[in-house]
């Protein structure tokens, strides 16, 4: 494993609406992440340590198991072995106290198409015991943070996918949560949207808050991680700053910093394997016979 040991001082900066006792430091801590799916393990003895006021970036190709670590993470999914601290809480024996702390976008989320996104912050809200004042405040901060004055009183039906991401970071955002997990946070987005949620990446972290996002565009990470962890097929291959792979590994960027690492044949082997499944799943699917009707 290409590894860096960097003692790390960063600045310890507690947010008001979420108080904090002073002994509990303020981070996400994977501790031996394990998750299987019968005979799958997605997710294989994980550990790493993500502090406030860093962007801490997941990278792997498709299928390397980032969303599945995420999600356990977040509290979402429950670990087969080890576990996780969110700023000192166990995600397995606190993890509504642990998911209070979170705010959590997925790739996959949608709205329900009625709703307009002041109806999603505020619901969302409600969920976190927001009410009142308190809420309405909450709400003018994320759709005035997310420039969406313009449509947050439309429904979101016909909404564009950059519109429809700002309505979703939102709903992860309305409880001014000190922690933000963010799986693919561009994905699909054009230009002007993708700069936008790079800025907003960026002030979570100017505002100390700890930023765990999940890619696999190596330009992404090297523009906007301080450190990055590097997982393929769910097991942990290596942990450092961007420039220090770069440099142990003798590559001219990180693109070519992670090939080195994971293996170019093995990158090759995961795509071919990808390609057989899809191309399977469609004979199957070409194939079946017709599900008999009810009488």
């Amino acid at each position: 494993m290409w590894k860096l040991d960097i003692t790390e001082h960063h600045s310890r900066t507690a947010l008001a609406s979420l108080p904090i006792s002073p002994i509990i430091t303020l981070v996400i801590q994977a501790q031996g992440l394990t998750k299987r799916f019968k005979k799958l393990t997605a997710v294989d003895d994980v550990s790493f340590t993500c502090h406030d006021g860093e962007v801490f970036g997941i990278l792997g190709p498709n299928g390397a198991g980032k969303t599945t670590l995420l999600r356990l993470l977040a509290t979402v999914l429950e670990p087969t072995a080890g576990t996780a601290l969110v700023d000192g809480r166990d995600v397995r024996k606190e993890s509504a106290q642990a998911r209070a702390r979170i705010g959590l976008l997925v790739e996959t989320a949608g709205l329900y198409a009625r709703f307009s996104p002041r109806d999603h912050l505020r619901f969302y809200g409600r969920l976190h015991g927001l009410d009142g004042s308190q809420l309405e405040q909450r709400i003018e901060t994320v759709v005035e943070m997310l420039e969406m004055g313009d449509f947050a009183d439309r429904c979101s039906e016909g909404f564009s996918i950059g519109m429809r991401r700002r309505v979703i970071l939102g709903d992860a955002l309305v409880h001014d949560p000190p922690n933000i997990i963010l799986d693919e946070p561009t994905a699909g987005l054009d230009v002007m949207s993708t700069r936008n949620v790079r800025d907003i990446i960026a002030r979570f972290r100017d505002e100390g808050r700890c930023v765990l996002i999940s890619t696999h565009l190596m330009g992404e990470a090297q523009r906007l991680c301080d450190r990055v962890a590097i997982i393929h097929k769910g097991r942990l291959q290596a942990v450092d700053t961007p420039e220090a792979l770069v440099a142990q590994t003798g590559a001219g960027d990180l693109e070519e910093a992670f090939v080195r690492i994971v293996g170019e044949d093995q990158l090759r082997a995961d795509l071919w394997e990808q390609k057989r499944k899809y191309r399977w799943y469609q004979f199957w699917r070409k194939k079946r016979p017709e599900e008999p009707t009810g009488a």
